[in-house]
């Protein structure tokens, strides 16, 4: 079943539910495939890649925004970024933990065949296709950085 169907289905279920928290996380990931669908260029149906780079972007500007109320001491409106997180992390793979990253990383740079911290391009490469959506870009960065040196 593709991300738009599943969203539509949890939505329906969201408004039987009365859960206004989650339908308002649902509808913005809708509203967001709806706009990625129809942009210029596009023909209609998302691949599934395409959905999960939505899916990640809109997870990373959650955590962000929440990050920001946090400085501000508004938690009121850090509650319902992080609300809205949960519900989009539930579409997302499970997040790596830094084991499993390092042990990712590890097989990724081996096979690539990175010696030092000149090859991390290389492996940066292969690793965001690979780890989309499974661990942060900056994370991954970080972690290269460390095995290579």
């Amino acid at each position: 079943m593709s991300l738009k169907k599943r969203i539509e289905e949890d939505i329906k279920n969201a408004m039987k539910a009365q859960d206004k928290d989650k339908l308002r996380a649902l509808r913005a990931i809708k509203s967001l495939i709806l706009l990625a669908e129809t942009a210029e260029g596009k023909s209609g149906e998302l691949t599934a890649e395409e959905e999960l780079k939505l899916l990640v972007k809109a997870a990373k500007q959650r955590r962000e925004s929440a990050e920001i109320y946090a400085q501000q001491g508004r938690a009121d409106l850090q509650a319902v970024e992080l609300g809205e997180l949960a519900v989009i992390e539930e579409y997302l793979p499970k997040r790596l933990s830094l084991e499993e990253l390092k042990d990712r990383l590890r097989e990724i740079i081996q096979r690539v065949g990175a010696a030092s911290a000149k090859d991390m391009g290389k492996v940066m490469g292969v690793a965001n296709k690979e780890l989309s959506g499974r661990a942060d870009g900056k994370d991954i960065a970080t972690t290269v950085r460390e095995l290579l040196s």
